[in-house]
């Protein structure tokens, strides 16, 4: 359940773009620092995770594999699933610049919920 948290920073995860939207949604390719917090539920307390973007796409940044989907808008507009096992988790958030924030919740295994934010960091 620790690795799931990373999730939230997937949120930033592109799909197939028209070719105008994807060049506006490549502004958030690089390198990004995401940090979650849990604020309700029994899951662990914060971590912060590497998530790298490119042309839109995200990815993480360690060892792990999770399924991923959801989008970023061109205006930084974030909806994303992350699911592993059993566990999901629900991303909703902004992308404005270098920085990001937004909530996640998660059902399956254990129900928790909470904010992640995000800084870009190359």
């Amino acid at each position: 359940m620790r690795s799931l948290f990373w999730l939230c920073a997937a949120a930033m995860t592109g799909l197939a773009l028209a070719p105008q939207a994807q060049a506006q949604a490549n502004r958030f390719d690089g390198t990004w620092s995401v940090e979650v917090v849990t604020e309700q539920g029994a899951c662990d307390r914060a971590y912060r995770y590497p998530v790298i973007v490119q042309n839109g796409q995200a990815r993480y940044g360690g060892p792990e594999s999770f399924n991923v989907s959801g989008q970023v808008r061109p205006n930084g507009s974030v909806s994303a699933s992350i699911s592993r096992g059993q566990d999901r988790a629900n991303v909703r958030g902004q992308l404005s610049g270098n920085t990001g924030r937004g909530t996640w919740t998660t059902s399956g295994g254990r129900v928790c919920s909470g904010t992640w934010n995000a800084e870009k960091r190359g």
